[in-house]
This record gives structure tokens, C-alpha cells and sequence, in this order.
């Protein structure tokens, strides 16, 4: 009993496995994106895409953090969210995703604030410029960020 209860407790301290949003992670259908977003907007791309042929907007708190997120989705599976929010929340998220994904497998500090994760395939990338308004926590998998908004 006291070796379950151990590794219960070393599991709660472990970093998350999936890349999410509130509960939303790659893989996922549109309905768990509806259901954890009810205010979502969901519609077809208005481009052709390799990468998603669906998008569901919304806005979002992420670790205390407010912003705006879309759901790019390929046959009802989630392959990427974007998370765009105020530049001056960049510490508050990064230490958000630092106590939930661990650490960040590259970090920059510099006018550039950038962290990245990877894992299995899947990718997820802070970033912030100080002298712009918006930062971005972009989360995808394979090569989503390069066949995304090439044309067809």
C-alpha cells in the first residue's frame, strides 16, 4: 500500500505528458475542444491545407494568463493550438509551462523571449518580443508550422 501511494505521489509530481490547453491536447476531437471551449467558434479553413482543414477560436485563461486560442484541426483530430496574449504576461506563462511541462529543452532571455519543448514528435514554443504587444504559445506536431499556410 505504501509503495502505491509513493508512486501516486511521484506521477502528481511529474510533468504533464500531452501538450494541452485546458485540458484540450494534440490528438484530440473538436467535441473535447467544444466541450472544454463552449463559446468556441468552430469552421472550415478558408484556405487549402495539408495541415488542418478545420479552426474553433475562443478566447482562453491559460495558467492566469488571458488571451485568444485557435484549434487547428485535421479529420476532427486537433494537430495544433496557438495561444496569442499580452507580452507583459510572458513570465507569469512561461513559469505556467515550466511547472507543468518542465523545463524547457532551449531557453532565451534576451529582447527575444523564447522557450521551446519537444517530445514525441510534438513541439510546443513561447514566444515574446518586449516592444511588441502580443506573445505566443504555439503548440503542434510533425511538420504543422510548414505546411499550414502553404498554398495548395
Amino acid at each position: 500500500m505504501r509503495r502505491l501511494a509513493a508512486l501516486a505521489l511521484f506521477a502528481a509530481t511529474q510533468p504533464a505528458a500531452a501538450y494541452d490547453a485546458n485540458g484540450v491536447a494534440l490528438g484530440s476531437p473538436e467535441a473535447a475542444v467544444t466541450k472544454n471551449f463552449p463559446n468556441a467558434t468552430c469552421q472550415p479553413l478558408q484556405w487549402s491545407s495539408r495541415a488542418a482543414d478545420r479552426r474553433c477560436d475562443d478566447r482562453a485563461v491559460v495558467g492566469g494568463v488571458n488571451g485568444r486560442i485557435t484549434f487547428y484541426l485535421k479529420d476532427d483530430r486537433v494537430q495544433a493550438f496557438d495561444l496569442r496574449f499580452d507580452t507583459i504576461d510572458t513570465q507569469r506563462l512561461a513559469a505556467f509551462l515550466k511547472g507543468r511541462y518542465g523545463a524547457p529543452a532551449r531557453e532565451d532571455k534576451e529582447k527575444l523571449y523564447k522557450a521551446e519543448w519537444q517530445k514525441d514528435g510534438e513541439r510546443a514554443v513561447l514566444t515574446a518580443q518586449s516592444d511588441k504587444r502580443r506573445g505566443f504559445f504555439t503548440v503542434s506536431r510533425g511538420d504543422f508550422e510548414e505546411e499550414i499556410y502553404r498554398l495548395r
